[in-house]
């Protein structure tokens, strides 16, 4: 019965990392998010963020797009389809280990 603990270790690598949970996690309520608006919300910095960026976007979770607001560049983010369905597969994952753990009790075997 240790299952869920092990499967803990498990859990989606990419996602879980706090700094690109917290990323994917702000995209999975909206369509899309400014890089600022992203540097704001999560409180990571410049350099944090956009390496984070880079390894979701190697993984195919997010869709990058610059593009310009008159002459001013903005690179915006979105979930990959695969990206909206592995955040979501994550958190369920995650909910069901929760469930799972809060049933369990240790065996303790007689002395």
């Amino acid at each position: 019965m240790n299952e869920p603990f092990q499967e803990l270790a498990s859990l989606n690598k990419i996602i879980h990392e706090p700094g690109r949970l917290a990323i994917v996690t702000a995209l999975s309520a909206c369509e899309s998010a400014d890089f600022v608006f992203l540097l704001r919300l999560t409180g990571l910095s410049k350099g944090n963020l956009s390496a984070h960026l880079s390894k979701l976007e190697e993984a195919g979770v997010v869709l990058i797009r610059k593009e310009f607001a008159g002459k001013v560049p903005r690179t915006v983010v979105s979930l990959t389809d695969d990206g909206r369905g592995s955040v979501r597969a994550y958190w369920e994952q995650l909910e069901r280990l929760k469930r799972e753990a809060g049933k369990w009790r240790p065996v303790v075997e007689p002395a």
